[in-house]
């Protein structure tokens, strides 16, 4: 049967343009030692893709695209799918060396993905040998997708679909999902019928989910209004400009089990929590040195999934909301940070800080396809953007346990993600196999010494770890207060009486006496 792109998924094609592609690419490092033979041949990662493609719909299905985007487009099988027209791979120059590593990355990511078929490619690249960390004849595999065909979740869950638990082959997901029946392209008949209905009944059911949602819609507005409008406590950055073709990657690990060691410094701290303070801390350095830094703290936005715990990740698709927060930039120490970041996603998470999200999801579903189009690239714009937020900082949980492909066994894992007008600046933070990655995502023009802010990172989570928790005051000792409050209310209420019959006692039509400031 016909399956059509969901007003989310939808976006991520309207608002793509030549300097803001919007694909995601996982950056996997695997060492060949511990395939048969010692080492991994392309052909072999070909044939172990091959084996692979019915673990996921993503792989074989391709976009029928409406002309004028006169309503959302469609997936349809491509009759003309070949894997190897999907792969390709190349060697670092010499040296061979991280940075090197970090460049070939960043044009991969900065090259538009072939729009008429599949919307995913692999490159492998060889010759990471001087690169410290990763053991001798090491590959990597760069691995695109769409974003308009999965987000952060069901990318993972492809990903491991497709990996092994151990050199021998074993499937990390035993039972692929079912066979997509996609059918035919939907004729031009079918087309217009189909984008008529979706227009005619748009408006009901807009109205439908716009009388279901309108309190929240109004508090969010009298909230936003309150607090000075969208741009409220967004501060200007470097990062808030219009974004160039020209992108850049780079990035470092750190162990899960340092991460729970500073977590538990401050109670109730999470592990999201301990990677937005790390980020606050490393922004703060930077913008420092470059004598840049605001008074008031950057705010980040966070992604929720909306799947909850029914929700299924092995289906493609876009199922996210988000939220934004402080990262307390405006705070030196670093548990102070940490208990402030704490203390705001308490009480923020989806549930509250995410409902402006949730509302335009909802609402989105029932905009016809031309019209979200136009709107989509306009609010995207270079000259309408919005400050909404400094940057993007997503937390995708991955697997903890060692995954392999083709015999070769998995060392190293990062992510990237789409930039945006105004927000120049993400980092995604996927964790694997005891490990969590700070990924970095920005652009030439905007951080052209991205090392640095790699090095900033590296500082900003050697202090949480350095950082000694302090006692926290008893709670008894704020409650005394108030009990003392009593008496002074009694003299002033007194005081009022007095005050209350001296004017009483003033002639009719006569005026209070004011002292004049000094």
């Amino acid at each position: 049967m016909l399956k059509q792109l969901s007003a989310q998924d939808a976006q991520f094609l309207y608002t793509q343009t030549a300097n803001n592609l919007t694909h995601i690419m996982g950056v996997y490092i695997y060492d060949p030692s511990t395939a048969p033979g010692g080492f991994v041949r392309f052909k072999d990662i070909i044939a172990h893709v091959e084996s692979r493609v019915d673990t996921s719909p993503l792989f074989k299905r391709r976009l029928h695209r409406l002309p004028f985007d006169i309503d959302h487009p469609y997936w349809v099988e491509d009759e003309h799918f070949d894997v190897e027209a999907h792969m390709s791979h190349a060697r670092l120059p010499e040296p061979g060396d991280w940075r090197q590593f970090c460049i070939a990355v960043a044009r991969w990511f900065s090259k538009p993905m072939d729009m008429n078929r599949p919307l995913w490619d692999i490159y492998v690249i060889e010759g990471l040998d001087r690169i410290p960390g990763i053991p001798k004849g090491s590959f990597a595999m760069l691995h695109r997708v769409h974003h308009a065909a999965v987000d952060g979740a069901s990318g993972a869950h492809a990903f491991i679909a497709m990996s092994d638990i151990d050199a021998n082959g074993t499937p990390a997901i035993a039972e692929p999902p079912p066979v997509e029946d996609l059918g035919e392209p939907p004729s031009s008949a079918e087309i217009l019928s189909r984008a008529w209905s979706a227009s005619m009944q748009s408006p009901v059911k807009f109205m439908n989910a716009l009388m279901k949602i309108s309190p929240a819609i109004v508090a969010s507005a009298r909230r936003s209004i309150a607090e000075g409008g969208m741009t409220a406590g967004v501060p200007e950055t470097r990062f808030n400009v219009p974004v160039g073709p020209h992108k850049m990657f780079d990035g470092t690990t750190v162990a899960l089990a340092d991460v729970a060691e500073i977590r538990r410094k401050v109670p109730g701290a999470t592990v999201n929590d301990v990677v937005l303070t790390t980020v606050g801390g490393a922004l703060r350095k930077y913008l420092a040195k470059h004598k840049e830094l605001p008074k008031e703290s950057l705010v980040a936005v966070a992604p929720v999934n909306l799947r909850g715990k029914g929700g299924k990740a092995s289906t493609p698709g876009n199922q996210v909301s988000a939220m934004s927060v402080p990262i307390r930039t405006d705070i030196a120490d670093p548990l102070e940070r940490l208990a402030a970041v704490r203390d705001y996603t308490v009480e923020a998470k989806e549930a509250k800080a995410g409902v402006s999200a949730r509302i335009m999801t909802d609402l989105s579903q029932h905009i016809p396809g031309a019209t979200m189009a136009a709107v989509a690239r306009l609010v995207t714009s270079e000259r309408f953007a919005v400050r909404g937020t400094n940057l993007f900082i997503s937390n995708v949980p991955g697997a903890q346990v060692p995954l392999y492909l083709a015999g070769a066994r998995l060392v190293q894992q990062h992510g990237m993600a789409p930039l945006a007008n105004n927000m120049g600046l993400f980092i995604a933070t996927p964790s694997y196999n005891g490990r969590i990655a700070f990924s970095i995502i920005s652009e030439r023009a905007i951080m052209p010494d991205i090392a640095f802010f790699r090095t900033c990172i590296d500082e900003s989570f050697a202090d949480l770890m350095a950082a000694d928790p302090k006692p926290e005051k008893p709670k008894a000792a704020t409650a005394k207060p108030k009990a003392a409050a009593k008496p002074k209310a009694k003299a002033t209420a007194k005081a009022d009486r007095k005050n209350t019959s001296s004017s009483s006692r003033r002639r009719p039509g006569s005026r209070p006496r004011v002292k004049s400031p000094r």
